[in-house]
């Protein structure tokens, strides 16, 4: 009830209107994949040809993004794969089972050593050399180039193992050098035997399942039959290469 106003008359009535709420819907948020490169198929090179890992930078995702995670996880399935694929394969030669450019030797028994190894060719200084030639004495072939780090490390002592023996032949084959390059090794490191320039791979040809491409240098010791006798992949321990062709030497 109204309090009474001046001379009784009652004082109006305020209606008090509610303040309106205002329900503010958030905006809804749409979750979509960023655009990005394909990821490439398992064992699949999407660069030029080059042996690197053959991926592009993985796709961003947004919140949610659970079809990009998996893509992601198979990017990195193809990439493993690839990393895999650029490995330089393992070497294997007929009866030696694995080697490497390691410095590890095999030798043959007299049974089990193949056939003679026939080769003839020219040197870098225009003479004719032929293995045929040589047949009852021990022969050393060394197969080397002269951007290989061991093949100058072994030079000086592929050079005094020569004048101690006076009695064995040494020859190099070099299959990637051209005369230059290789006649500037030669006076550089005074290398005091000959080398065959081996520009149709003829020398490497020869030695088919005994010198792996891939292990540069390699040395041959050859018997009095020219059958390979014994072999080192990589940089020659003089002592090692020394026993190799006493025992042969002491066959005949």
């Amino acid at each position: 009830m109204s309090s009474p106003g001046v001379q009784g008359v009652p004082n109006p009535v305020i209606l008090r209107v509610p303040t309106p709420v205002i329900l503010r819907v958030p905006t809804p948020v749409i979750l979509r994949e960023v655009a990005g490169p394909r990821t490439p198929r398992f064992g699949e090179d999407l660069d030029s040809g080059s042996c690197d890992s053959g991926l592009r930078p993985a796709r961003r995702m947004t919140n949610g993004g659970g079809a990009s995670a998996r893509r992601l996880v198979l990017a990195l399935i193809a990439m493993l794969a690839l990393l895999a694929a650029c490995t330089p394969p393992t070497v294997e030669s007929a009866g030696a089972g694995y080697t490497a450019g390691d410095g590890s030797y095999t030798a043959w028994e007299i049974a089990d050593r193949g056939e003679p190894v026939d080769l003839a060719g020219t040197t870098f200084q225009g003479d004719e050399v032929d293995l045929a030639d040589w047949r009852g004495d021990v022969v050393v072939i060394n197969f080397w180039y002269a951007g290989c780090p061991p093949c100058r490390a072994e030079a000086p002592d592929l050079a005094a193992i020569y004048a101690d023996y006076p009695d064995v032949h040494m020859l190099g084959i070099n299959p990637r050098d051209d005369a230059g390059t290789a006649e500037a090794f030669e006076r550089t490191f005074e290398v005091p035997f000959p080398s065959l320039w081996d520009r149709d791979a003829a020398g490497v040809a020869a030695m088919q399942g005994v010198v792996p491409l891939q292990a540069m240098p390699t040395t041959v010791v050859l018997d009095g039959e020219g059958r390979v006798a014994a072999r080192i992949l990589g940089q020659v321990n003089p002592t090692i290469l020394r026993g190799l062709i006493d025992d042969v030497a002491a066959e005949a």
